[in-house]
């Protein structure tokens, strides 16, 4: 059940990186009217601009994500829980757990399931271990999941320990893995021959993975059973506002059997 508590599942842009580009641009805006030459100035005004730009095009993002009581971010999560072929018996792992959002939906749709959330909980975001637990315990799961603190390159798991794995967005973002590739492979390690798995990112971006059937075979390659990929955008009703490389533009799952 739940409990009288509000959940906070946050936005996908942080609203620090507004309040940080729009101070960026008043700056220099400022600065253009102390006593610099013209050119100088010219340049202020055009950096100030392009900064102004960046803030009201991730202003709208912010809205689009919020709108409706965040109903995009939940629908980009349903679309990649709902690529995960599991009997929800035994252990999942979400990568990568940011404020528990899929943890909770992952055993929320698994009641038998046991489900462990990592994050970094890096400092540009509002997310923490104990935002993960509120909102755990609020939608009546709390019992169902833990969450501690582990990096998606080296997750601290022997191999084959989960029955699933699921991460959302993430594995870009894994800043101690120069090559995404093996963020990936290491999220599979963790899962148990013939378990199974749903990853969502921007797979389906050359400059970080190749070309997706390239990365296709060379999961393959690592002795995966069952691979699939599916765009994101087949499955959900994402704004075109938001269909741009590094946004939305590039996002896809890739889920199968171990």
């Amino acid at each position: 059940m739940k409990n009288n508590k509000s959940v906070n599942y946050g936005n996908w842009v942080p609203k620090k990186m507004l309040w940080i580009l729009l101070g960026i641009a008043l700056i220099l805006v400022a600065g253009s009217f102390l006593p610099v030459p013209f050119f100088v100035q010219i340049i202020l005004w055009i950096v100030a601009a392009f900064f102004l730009f960046l803030f009201f095009y991730l202003s709208c993002a912010y809205y689009l994500f919020a709108k409706n009581g965040n109903e995009l971010q939940h629908n980009i999560h349903h679309a990649m829980i709902d690529k995960l072929s599991w009997n929800g018996e035994g252990k999942a792992l979400d990568i990568g757990t940011g404020s528990g959002a899929c943890a909770v939906k992952v055993a929320k749709k698994f009641q038998n399931s046991k489900v462990t959330g990592i994050d970094t909980w890096g400092k540009a975001w509002s997310y923490s271990l104990k935002v993960c637990e509120n909102n755990a315990t609020t939608e009546g799961v709390g019992k169902q999941t833990k969450f501690q603190k582990a990096s998606g390159a080296d997750l601290p798991f022997d191999d084959g320990e989960f029955d699933a794995s699921v991460s959302n967005f993430v594995f870009h973002e894994v800043r101690d893995a120069k090559d995404k590739r093996e963020v990936v492979q290491e999220a599979l390690r963790v899962v148990k021959k013939g378990g199974a798995f749903s990853f969502q990112d921007l797979f389906l971006s050359e400059k970080i993975y190749g070309e997706i059937e390239d990365l296709l075979k060379t999961i393959r390659g690592w002795g995966i059973e069952e691979v699939h990929f599916t765009s994101t955008a087949y499955l959900v009703d994402i704004p075109r506002l938001l269909r741009i490389p590094g946004m939305l533009g590039e996002i896809g799952i890739i889920y199968g059997k171990k």
